[in-house]
């Protein structure tokens, strides 16, 4: 991918171990749902089917113990996109109203315009 194609997705040049991993940084909301959201959901329902077919959980509790992390990590960098701290996530503790603000945040407001504390802008046009 080249430098460009990568600005223009949103997530600086970041590999897709990066965005799982990593709390540093931004990313925008393609970057999001392209490198986290769709290969965490192709990642789930791969690990329902093995466990379905072995008849044993162990596939899906280990992707679900992983998507933890992975979840925290690329929601921190999205809330860093948004100017906000990766703390904001806790937000989802509140019932029902919190974790649907949090979707909203995340995966459908755009984020701060320009560099920010947490680095620079991950879209540029």
């Amino acid at each position: 991918m080249t430098e460009s194609a990568a600005t223009e997705m949103g997530d600086n040049g970041m590999s897709i171990t990066q965005v799982w991993f990593s709390f540093e940084g931004r990313i925008g909301r393609q970057t999001y749902w392209l490198k986290y959201f769709l290969p965490w959901l192709a990642l789930n329902i791969v690990a329902g089917i093995i466990d379905a077919v072995t008849g044993v959980p162990a596939v899906g509790l280990v992707v679900a113990l992983v998507g933890l992390w992975v979840g925290f990590a690329a929601g921190a960098k999205r809330c860093h996109d948004r100017d906000r701290s990766g703390w904001f996530q806790a937000i989802m503790l509140i019932p029902i109203i919190g974790l649907i603000w949090l979707i909203v945040e995340l995966g459908f407001l755009k984020g701060s315009e320009g560099e920010n504390r947490f680095g620079p802008d991950p879209v540029v046009e």
